[in-house]
């Protein structure tokens, strides 16, 4: 949920925010955060852990960062995100403060407080960045939406927590949702 706001904020503001308090910064609004939950947790753990394990089986070079974990998605000083799972395979844009560009791959697990966060504005957000890949996981509805970006247009499928879901930055990668310790 947006801050009642009048100006506009930087990278700068943002990182001065104080450690206890969660916000993203997109188009120099802040949206504060809350505390995930633990079934938010859980998934996250379960997903990042079996992507890390996958890409280091393969020896790959791409890296894992759940948040928090700040991305600067573009040039500008206006919008730092907090995707709940990164994957960036190149290192280039790794910084000391996160990551400085697009990541390849971001993972949202919808929140109950504001879902239409993860299902538009950061939808458009990563599109607009460069992402090549975006999932959203309702654990409300047990369901994945797949975004794949490519040439400035995009696939969408979705699955649910019962499907094997393809990963598409990875040729022969799926991810068994059924086999993932997901249930509460």
């Amino acid at each position: 949920m947006p801050r009642q706001q009048t100006t506009s904020y930087t990278e700068e503001d943002y990182y001065k925010l104080p450690e206890n308090v969660r916000a993203e910064l997109i188009g120099g609004q802040f949206y504060n955060m809350s505390a995930p939950g633990r079934i938010h947790q859980k998934i996250l753990m379960e997903l990042a852990g079996n992507i890390r394990e996958y890409i280091k089986s393969q020896n790959g070079f791409c890296e894992v960062y759940p948040a928090p974990f700040a991305v600067k998605l573009f040039r500008d000083e206006e919008n730092i995100v907090e995707p709940d799972i990164s994957v960036i395979c190149d290192k280039n844009k790794l910084t000391d403060k996160g990551c400085t560009g697009a990541p390849d791959w971001i993972i949202e697990i919808v929140s109950p407080s504001n879902p239409g966060h993860d299902y538009v504005r950061k939808l458009n957000l990563y599109m607009d960045a460069g992402v090549r890949e975006y999932w959203i996981v309702n654990p409300m509805e047990q369901n994945i939406l797949v975004y794949f970006f490519e040439d400035n247009h995009f696939n969408v499928r979705q699955y649910t927590f019962y499907d094997k879901v393809k990963v598409n930055i990875y040729d022969g990668f799926c991810l068994d949702f059924s086999e993932l310790d997901l249930y509460y």
